[in-house]
This record gives C-alpha cells, sequence and structure tokens, in this order.
C-alpha cells in the first residue's frame, strides 16, 4: 500500500490534502483498516482515560504499549497501564481496599493479554509473585484491553458506524456523536465492558473526534461521554488515544508457563480481578 499520495486524499468524503487541479481518490478508512488487520501486524497505542463518578471523585489512567492483529481483528496486547485516584477517591479507596489502592499508586502495571487471558505484574500482584516465586499471575475470563476506553476503533464496524453517525468531516478529522445503545450494538469491546443494553435501560450519549492520516489509516481518536448507571446514576468517561506505527511486525510473545502462577492459587494474595480501568 502506498504511503505517498499524490493529490487530494479523500477520507469519509473529506479531503484531508489540498491539491488543486488533481483527481481525488477515494480512500475507505475501514478498508485500510482490515488491511492491518493480519497476523504478525501490530500498531502502538497511548491513552490516556478519566473516569469521574461524581464531584470531586474520578481516576485516571495512562495505558502505553502494542496491540497486535489477527485476521478478525485484535487478538493480543502488551501494555502497561498505571492508575490514580484523585484526594476524594483516595481517601475512600484506602478505606475499602488500602493495600491494593497503595499498590496501584506505586508504579505501573505489566500486563500481557491474548484471547481471554491475560498476564498481570507489578506492585499490585507482587505479595501473591513472592509467595509463588514467579513473575507474572495469570488471569482468565477477561478479553484484551481495548485501544480507547469508550470508542474501540480497531473493530471495523465500529469504525464504519461512528464515520455514518459524523455530523462534521473536514481536513481529515471526523467529528460525530452517537448513543450508548446504538454502539453497544456494533461494538463487542464496549458491550462487553459497559454492558449490552435491555429495552428499558437508560441511553446515554458519546461525542468524539477521530484524526486520519493520509493513508486513511486513524492517527488520533478523542471520546468523552456520560454512561448512564443503574436506575439513576452515571458516570462520566473520558479517552484519548493515539496510534503510531501501523504495520509493524510484531509478535506478543506470553511468559513462560514455569513463570505463572494462576490467580486462583494465590487468589488470598492479589485482586479479584485484573486491576485497573482498561479491562
Amino acid at each position: 500500500m502506498k504511503r505517498t499520495i499524490v493529490g487530494a486524499a479523500v477520507v469519509a468524503g473529506v479531503a484531508l490534502a489540498a491539491a488543486p487541479a488533481q483527481a481525488a481518490p477515494k480512500i475507505d478508512p475501514v478498508k485500510e483498516l482490515k488491511a492491518e488487520l493480519a497476523p504478525g501486524k501490530a500498531v502502538n497505542v497511548l491513552a490516556t482515560a478519566k473516569v469521574t463518578y461524581s464531584p470531586g471523585q474520578y481516576a485516571t489512567s495512562e495505558l502505553d504499549g502494542t496491540i497486535g492483529f489477527g485476521t478478525r481483528g485484535v487478538v493480543a496486547s502488551d501494555v502497561a497501564h498505571t492508575l490514580r485516584y484523585s484526594p476524594d477517591l483516595l481517601r475512600r479507596m484506602m478505606k475499602a481496599e488500602p493495600e491494593q489502592t497503595e499498590a496501584l499508586q506505586q508504579s505501573s502495571t505489566r500486563m500481557i493479554s491474548a484471547g481471554d487471558v491475560s498476564y498481570v505484574s507489578g506492585p499490585v500482584v507482587e505479595e501473591g509473585l513472592r509467595r509463588a516465586d514467579a513473575s507474572w499471575v495469570r488471569y482468565g475470563g477477561v478479553a484484551v484491553p481495548a485501544g480507547n476506553l469508550l470508542l474501540e476503533v480497531l473493530e471495523p464496524d465500529t469504525l464504519k458506524t461512528l464515520l455514518a453517525e459524523r455530523t462534521s468531516a473536514r481536513d481529515g478529522v471526523v467529528k460525530g456523536s452517537i448513543t450508548t445503545k446504538k454502539l453497544a450494538s456494533v461494538s463487542d469491546a464496549f458491550a462487553e465492558r459497559f454492558g449490552a443494553p435491555s429495552k428499558k435501560s437508560r441511553v446515554g450519549k458519546i461525542s468524539y473526534t477521530i484524526w486520519f492520516g493520509a493513508n486513511g489509516l486513524i492517527q488520533r481518536v478523542s471520546a468523552k461521554g456520560v454512561l448512564p448507571v443503574g436506575d439513576k446514576g452515571s458516570v462520566q468517561v473520558e479517552s484519548e488515544t493515539r496510534f503510531m506505527d501501523w504495520g509493524r511486525q510484531v509478535t506478543v510473545l506470553l511468559p513462560l508457563e514455569g513463570d505463572v502462577i494462576d490467580k486462583k492459587e494465590v487468589e488470598d494474595d492479589v485482586p479479584t480481578g485484573v486491576p485497573g480501568i482498561w479491562n
């Protein structure tokens, strides 16, 4: 695939580069994304997220690493992520889960994921690792973390829907909004994380901006939404992700079996679920 495009490139019906008196070949971002979904290919991500539960009580997180692809989409990842609490929320969490909360504030947690299994290392599982003389705790029944907490634009159906729901598109920048109900109907990642809505579910709304490169691949996505929780509650979620080094040849290597301990074998010394907000 050529990365230098002569003339005006059009993504989602919008000129990406000015070049008068030249034809404007159409570039389909969904088609370009699908071309990247192949075994051995990967993309680097740098993401941030903020979840606000109530005024003054919020958590922020950063995620940095590599996401690997297969023919059907995301299949593996190797990332490090941090979790920080606002002062008010930190005081609350220290009362509820003092050891885990303190460990999460110390340094990043590394996580290697493939299929429905994640391998975790870092201060938050250090006690279990030390007792088992291991380097990784294996958690089952978890999904590979999404590249963006709200919008998994690495899903072709999700990207297609977001392009269709756009309210503006200019110079390679697409803006729009989508309801949580519609997003959950097309995005497996969103439905797994936040739940599939029922007929009686309240509906939230997510606004987004997506930046495309001249080759039609996503460079950056920013999203913000208010998600309903329960009968009356809600949380505000903001997340921004930068995608770099598309097409790099990478194989995500899983830890050696001799370095791994199952969570159930050290369950008294490690968190019940994968720590952080990305799973």
